[in-house]
């Protein structure tokens, strides 16, 4: 068993510790997927009414940046005339803005405005859809990209080229993990593990001392040591073909990558960070130069024929305990 511990420990956490709370269970249903928290409190008849406020959170999201909901204010955003100018809310604006950051680093390997490819590789709201041909890709990629938005920071507004169409599902879920965290810690329960499809958010420390544990899932039929991270003020992402099928598309070129990535978990400060530059290793691989400026912990894993490699980066190998 290979253990991955934080950076730091944060000490205003540890004071307020409490040995004897009890670890209350809540879950539901968002974004196409399923949602979990597990909280310590000294008051766990509470739950049912956290649970709908939690819910209550979560349902907000999905009407800001659901790309299936046609009356998000995603969507609405995507239908908006040329030279338009749309006020985003405080959760939609921090995920264009990171968004918007890790593509820039990534050189687009991650890109929020890839609606257009995904629809036409048969991954969106419209479902299956034939196999596109060079010349179908090449309108979809004219159509779309970051770099044909406009994003006022100072104004939380982002303007419309004409025809762009935006998809957060590689970076959404990942925010909407922390965003349950911070209202946790907003009610007063700060030791907690968050997930959200799979995209996980850990704070503070379980009753018994121990951190929340989360082991790195491994695809089936690949041989690896285990690996299990001490979640604390961190959050870990996944990407990869083996659970979802080749679903994911180098917005760059337009087509799937061909590196031979089946999966890739980074960990990071964020939910939201780590989901969206987990993305990006994934296309980028195996030049991650252009996001050394932003140290990425991440397992990469790569089959060469028959044989799966595991590429463990640098500043992943230096959280090894």
């Amino acid at each position: 068993m290979r253990v991955v511990l934080p950076p730091r420990i944060d000490p205003d956490v540890l004071a307020g510790h409490d040995p004897a709370a009890a670890i209350v269970t809540l879950g539901g249903e968002t974004m196409g997927t399923m949602w979990r928290v597990v909280y310590a409190t000294r008051d766990p008849g509470d739950g049912e009414a956290i649970g709908a406020a939690l819910q209550a959170r979560l349902d907000d999201l999905v009407v800001q940046m659901s790309h299936w909901l046609p009356a998000s204010l995603l969507s609405r955003f995507n239908r908006s005339a040329p030279g338009d100018w749309t006020a985003l809310p405080a959760d939609f604006a921090a995920v264009i803005a990171t968004g918007l950051r890790v593509a820039a680093l990534s050189d687009g390997a991650f890109d929020p405005a890839i609606g257009h490819l995904v629809n036409l590789w048969g991954h969106g709201p419209q479902g299956a859809q034939p196999v596109p041909d060079a010349a179908a890709v090449d309108r979809g990629r004219a159509a779309g990209g970051w770099r044909r938005l406009r994003w006022d920071a100072g104004a939380a507004r982002l303007w419309q080229a004409g025809g762009v169409a935006l998809d957060l599902s590689g970076i959404a879920k990942g925010y909407a993990a922390d965003a349950v965290a911070d209202m946790l810690a907003g009610l007063g329960f700060r030791h907690c593990l968050v997930e959200v499809g799979g995209e996980l958010v850990g704070r503070g420390m379980r009753p018994d001392g121990d951190p929340w544990w989360v082991d790195l899932e491994t695809p089936p039929g690949v041989d690896l040591p285990p690996m299990r991270v001490a979640l604390h003020g961190m959050a870990v992402a996944g990407s990869g073909t083996y659970r979802k099928g080749e679903h994911g598309l180098d917005p760059r070129s337009g087509f799937p990558p061909t590196n031979g990535v089946i999966a890739v978990h980074v960990i990071a400060q964020t939910g939201m960070l780590a989901d969206a530059l987990a993305t990006a290793v994934a296309i980028l691989f195996p030049d991650l130069s252009s996001l050394a400026p932003i140290r990425v912990a991440a397992r990469i894993l790569v089959r060469r024929g028959d044989v799966v490699e595991e590429i463990l980066t640098e500043p992943l190998k230096s959280m090894l305990g």
